[in-house]
């Protein structure tokens, strides 16, 4: 879609951005705050997931979540919040004639709620169901495991249930105290800002946010680990996902080049690793993907097969991976990397919701705003030599954790697995 964007600054110190899209219909709002699970204590670490399950709650005019929801949602706007292991966001969108009665409502929620324990009690029995549900998905159940066995403390699944019976109210109002402040605060709103724009600053800046601090993001100390396994008895096959970390921010032509490489190795039916795995049999879905930090970028890979073919699958895994680092990658490739990459660009970009989305996590994470107009130009600059190094930097200085979930029997079938990654080490 059109469009332009602005910083914006306000006097209490919040920061944001407004993405102008002309004859939009609605309007999109993201609220983001640096309060996930890394900024709670480890003894109450779910406190930043229930601040999220009660933002909607009890506020300065509304007595409970049923009558806030009920003012919300009359005219079909929706909103929905969640936690990471960094942010807490607050996200609405709405029909473009009822913005400000919503973006009023939104800030009321966050900048002014009214905690309680009758609330409380439902979220800490509504959030005991979610991660409860979440042990039987084994690939949520694993990901933490890869994250603490590379270096992040992080809490497994079951760790978490655990701090639930820790959390008081007075935990939540001090998190929120702590985390929900103007300094710590950054924005993304999108939509039609013509003859707006003065109202918008106006209801912002009228927020009953104190001015706070502005929290520094975590810095982690990253290391390889030995492979491990998760065994449920009840696991028909062996889910699996592993990490190479590198402890280093990536630049835009590096993390171009990996997104290249993700799509080349994992992203159609016709690519290397996924698409050969599916033809051959050996396993329905693989995946490789991209994760960006403050100080560090993962490089993870994924997905699930029955016992009998998983040492097959891996052995096209590490095939793989070590041709793209030796640079055995076809000029037909790089060009259908590029076509494909050209047309998500367009599809990705149909919504408001959508074109705000560009904007948020660079902006979150690093204060810059990317160049729209420039995404183009940086895709066709996406190059063979460029995958190449990118893939054997990884390879070779990333620190890796692989975990497997399966039956007890499958412990040592997990070790050879990570030895067929080990000898990728220095490639």
């Amino acid at each position: 879609m059109k469009h332009t964007v602005k910083e914006v600054k306000l006097k209490n110190g919040a920061r944001g951005l407004f993405v102008h899209v002309p004859d939009a219909t609605v309007m999109n709002f993201q609220f983001l705050f640096r309060a996930g699970f890394r900024f709670a204590r480890p003894e109450v670490y779910e406190v930043a997931h229930l601040l999220e399950h009660m933002a909607f709650g009890a506020n300065a005019r509304h007595k409970n979540q049923t009558e806030f929801e009920n003012d919300f949602t009359q005219n079909g706007a929706y909103h929905n919040a969640y936690t990471s292991d960094n942010l807490v966001c607050y996200s609405a969108e709405c029909a473009d004639f009822e913005w400000e009665r919503i973006l009023d409502l939104q800030l009321l929620s966050i900048a002014e709620p009214k905690f309680n324990h009758t609330e409380l009690q439902a979220e800490l029995g509504n959030i005991k169901s979610e991660l409860t549900g979440y042990l039987n998905d084994y690939m949520r159940l694993l990901w933490p495991e890869v994250q603490i066995r590379v270096g992040e403390p992080v809490l497994t699944l079951q760790d978490r249930l655990a701090t639930l019976a820790n959390v008081r109210l007075d935990d939540v109002w001090a998190h929120y105290n702590q985390t929900h402040t103007a300094k710590n605060l950054r924005f993304v709103i999108s939509g039609n800002f013509a003859s707006r724009t003065a109202r918008l600053l106006e209801l912002l800046e009228s927020a009953k946010f104190d001015p706070g601090l502005e929290l520094p993001f975590p810095v982690d100390s990253y290391h390889s680990n030995t492979p491990e396994l998760i065994a449920k008895a009840d696991a028909s096959n062996i889910s699996f996902g592993f990490s190479f970390v590198l402890p280093r921010r990536l630049e835009n032509k590096e993390i171009d080049a990996i997104g290249g490489l993700n799509h080349l190795l994992c992203g159609t039916m016709s690519s290397r690793i996924f698409g050969e795995a599916r033809r051959r049999g050996l396993a329905y879905g693989v995946f490789a993907e991209t994760q960006l930090g403050q100080q560090s970028a993962s490089w993870d890979f994924g997905g699930e097969a029955n016992p009998e073919t998983i040492e097959k699958l891996f052995s096209i895994i590490t095939r793989e991976l070590k041709s793209v680092a030796a640079g055995e990658i076809t000029k037909n490739e790089v060009a259908a990397g590029h076509s494909y990459a050209l047309g998500r660009l367009q599809m990705q970009g149909q919504t408001v919701a959508q074109t705000a989305n560009f904007y948020t996590g660079r902006y979150v994470n690093y204060g810059e705003i990317d160049d729209y107009s420039r995404m183009e130009e940086r895709i066709h600059a996406i190059s063979q030599r460029g995958m190449q190094a990118i893939a054997q930097e990884f390879l070779a200085e990333g620190q890796l954790a692989l975990v497997a979930v399966g039956k007890k029997r499958d412990q040592k079938l997990t070790q050879d697995l990570g030895a067929k990654l080990e000898a990728l080490r220095g490639q």
